[in-house]
């Protein structure tokens, strides 16, 4: 049996806490899945995200975005007050008082446009942020007869060629320039700054992210209200700097996908080694044992399933769809059930 500490000092509660969907409006469709997954019915089509256990505002909006506790606080406000208790020494040493992570679940009922996003030196001279936004992407569902994401240039491509798609917004270029990948339940891509990508009807899939809303977007048109909403303000000549216009061939395609759905192991580490550096993701299944899990902040995912998580003050029962935030101060954990968790972290301090 394992041995469980917690904390008795800190104001963060002592257990994982269950989080109700946080879906902020979106310029495109989808959210069918998310409704699926949570039990609620019928979805929002203007609901295809929902920012879960989120301290990152949308763009440009104050709140917008923000997760609420169930006693009302937001989360942001909450770990701002006692960041060692939901985060832990080592992390608040490493990030101060951000949790370093945004995680989404994202339906995607159309394609969404090529977009990219800035690394972290190019966020802290343009939008004074200490992160830029790498992101991952962890497929949990697919519809339709041909779920594909695109990832990358296949061909290196020079700024003017780019410069030119964007300016008469040839959608087709854009997109024809890329890699498509097919992709199935178990399947991850991480998606470094800079690389040029789309997620395709379709695809739904549990998202990390560095925690800004920052998304720089080549392909504006159909999908935003003016061309000052693809580049954020910047204008795209000084935009376009951060993106990555050299080739992904296949060798370089297997540095950031993997295929993880035959690992039936009870706990599966889900991302490429080029993530670790900004988040974790694990896949948790206790199956016939339980699985211990380290004192650490983290957001979980409830797949399928029913199961419980012990802490050091009680039992949690959790189940298909529910989402959840555990805090530091929750000490070891213990998950057991017929379960599946995708357990989202973020980067070791």
């Amino acid at each position: 049996m394992t041995a469980f500490s917690g904390s008795a000092e800190s104001s963060a509660p002592a257990g994982p806490v269950r989080l109700p969907a946080n879906q902020p409006r979106q310029f495109y469709r989808g959210g069918a899945a998310i409704a699926a997954l949570r039990g609620h019915g019928a979805a929002r089509e203007d609901g295809p995200e929902d920012w879960v256990a989120s301290t990152t505002p949308r763009f440009g909006k104050d709140t917008d975005g923000l997760s609420t506790l169930p006693d009302g606080r937001l989360l942001r406000d909450a770990v701002r007050a006692d960041p060692r208790g939901w985060l832990g020494e080592a992390h608040v040493a490493a990030f101060g008082d951000s949790t370093a992570l945004l995680v989404k679940l994202l339906d995607a009922g159309q394609r969404l446009p090529v977009h990219f996003h800035p690394d972290d030196a190019f966020a802290r001279r343009h939008f004074d942020s200490h992160f830029g936004k790498t992101e991952a992407w962890i497929v949990v569902g697919t519809s339709g007869e041909d779920p594909t994401v695109y990832a990358g240039f296949r061909h290196t491509q020079s700024e003017r060629v780019v410069a030119d798609w964007v300016r008469d917004q040839d959608a087709p270029a854009m997109l024809g320039a890329l890699n498509s990948i097919r992709v199935r339940p178990g399947d991850t891509v991480h998606i470094p700054a800079g690389l040029p990508h789309a997620i395709g009807a379709g695809v739904f899939v549990v998202e990390l992210q560095q925690p800004t809303d920052f998304s720089l977007t080549l392909e504006w048109r159909d999908f935003l209200a003016a061309p000052e909403n693809g580049h954020l303000g910047l204008g795209f000549d000084t935009a376009l700097r951060a993106l990555d216009t050299t080739g992904w061939d296949a060798e370089r395609l297997r540095t950031i996908v993997r295929d993880t759905a035959e690992d039936r192991a009870s706990t599966v580490e889900l991302l490429a080694g080029g993530a670790r550096g900004f988040f974790r993701a694990d896949r948790l299944a206790p199956g016939t044992g339980p699985v211990a899990l380290d004192p650490s902040f983290a957001v979980l995912v409830v797949l399928d399933g029913e199961g419980t998580l012990r802490t050091a003050r009680g039992n949690h029962p959790i189940g298909r769809g529910e989402t959840l935030v555990v805090p530091h101060a929750a000490g070891e954990l213990e998950l057991s059930g017929t379960v599946t968790v995708i357990r989202c972290r973020p980067p070791a301090p």
